[in-house]
């Protein structure tokens, strides 16, 4: 399924990543979704929909204050209001905007910063409404992705029936364009390099923070666009997953698993790997085999025709690590589309798949996450793999070793010869879980 090469530079010599190309193909896969649905346009406040739609981006600072906002209208070229002097620099600098017809200054409501009378909703309405009269749409309905109260209830005084619009934009964005597919796997790429750089950091005494900051001075350098999040899990904290990190010092023999997720030109990443600290006891062991079985299971049952169902019927139940129902353990035996977000269309999951399931289709690119509890009752396994789905099958695009548990850190030599990797730690020898019963 590799498209092209991954060289992360523009050349004159190689075909690479088409910019203009991702821009043109990105925009007519929303046109065409708009156009089978019963809307007369899309309204987008979503960061990652406004991009996908105007191949416009500010910066993540703003990512959480939805200030923009973006209009597609059937038959129409998309618009987008922006914040303050970002709408000057598009009209420079973002030619397929044609200037000021379709790149323009306009704000929301800050999450209610603004003062409530300061007409700010309003005039965002006002702005629609006027594109919408234009085109002949006033009576159509209008899908909006994400909106404020504020502004939901000033769509409606203007007299815009409003409706949800994230379902057209995330089925234009379930299957990728061959520069999608490209960007995303040089997003992986980045995070391989991370891996090998945290693989040869992770000892005892360096603190789960540490681990964060190194990872994403790796990415930054390489020149990532922003590092969402690093999920740092070491030793007690691996089972329950606490999806955060914390200033934890890693120990002998703990367990450690890893969530990286960056943004390399709008695409992201999601891919945990799963270490032991200088040696791994045998239950640590046994619990990654199994993560690995669930997912090498569910890698080989990709293929276009098959469906998330397919996919989720091969993951243990909830009630069989340790949790009372799906809801309870939604996202440790889990897989989602990867694209301008972490989280997109087809969703795999238990707690929904097996009585909505969603079709694979060639050019769909998702992770797979597995998680299994180590018998110790603090330890656990965490793999994840995202996947291109190819004509026949589907490509693995993470490529830092994880077939087996690595285990990271110094060495030990005793009078004996090199201490064992595997072995129990001695605090827990003489328990029932350290014997074993």
């Amino acid at each position: 399924m590799a498209i092209g090469t991954y060289g992360m530079n523009a050349v004159d010599w190689e075909q690479r990543i088409d910019h203009d190309r991702l821009r043109r193909e990105r925009l007519a896969r929303l046109s065409a979704e708009l156009e089978q649905s019963d809307l007369g346009a899309v309204l987008a406040f979503d960061f990652a929909n406004i991009r996908y739609m105007t191949a416009t981006h500010i910066g993540t600072w703003a990512i959480d204050k939805f200030i923009r906002f973006a209009l597609l209208c059937r038959g129409a070229e998309p618009i987008v209001w922006d914040f303050g002097s970002a709408a000057r620099h598009h009209q420079l600098y973002n030619p397929w905007l044609d200037g000021e017809k379709r790149a323009r200054a306009g704000i929301s409501v800050l999450r209610g910063a603004f003062h409530p009378d300061a007409g700010i909703a309003d005039e965002l309405a006002r702005k629609i409404a006027v594109e919408l009269e234009e085109r002949g749409l006033s009576d159509a309905p209008v899908g909006v992705d994400i909106a404020e109260m504020p502004v939901l209830m000033a769509l409606q005084r203007a007299g815009i029936e409003v409706v949800d619009g994230q379902q057209v934009f995330l089925e234009a964005r379930r299957v990728k364009t061959r520069d999608e597919i490209s960007l995303l796997t040089q997003a992986a790429s980045m995070v391989d390099a991370a891996y090998d750089e945290l693989y040869g950091f992770l000892r005892p005494g360096v603190k789960e923070n540490e681990c964060v900051g190194l990872v994403s001075k790796v990415l930054y350098d390489l020149g990532s666009e922003f590092v969402e999040g690093v999920n740092a899990i070491s030793g007690e904290r691996c089972a329950p997953h606490p999806h955060v990190y914390s200033d934890r010092v890693i120990r002998p023999g703990d367990p450690a698993f890893f969530d990286i997720l960056h943004s390399h030109v709008g695409y992201r990443t999601c891919y945990y790997r799963c270490f032991a600290v200088g040696s791994a006891s045998r239950g640590m062991r046994d619990a990654y085999v199994r993560c690995r079985e669930y997912m090498d299971r569910a890698i080989a049952a990709v293929r276009p025709g098959a469906t998330t169902a397919d996919i989720v019927s091969l993951w243990p139940r909830a009630e069989e690590f340790g949790f009372p129902d799906e809801e309870a353990a939604f996202a440790l035996q889990y897989g989602h589309g990867v694209g301008l977000s972490i989280w997109e269309k087809p969703i795999f999951s238990r707690l929904v798949s097996l009585d909505h399931p969603e079709v694979l289709e060639e050019g769909m690119v998702f992770a797979l996450e597995t998680y299994w509890p180590a018998k110790d009752g603090w330890g656990a396994a965490r793999i994840e793999e995202e996947v291109v789905v190819t004509a026949d099958g589907c490509e693995v695009i993470t490529k830092f070793p994880a077939e087996e548990l690595l285990v990271a850190g110094r060495r030990y030599w005793t009078v004996g010869g090199p201490l064992t990797t595997e072995r129990e730690p001695q605090s827990h020898l003489n328990t029932r879980a350290g014997r074993g019963e």
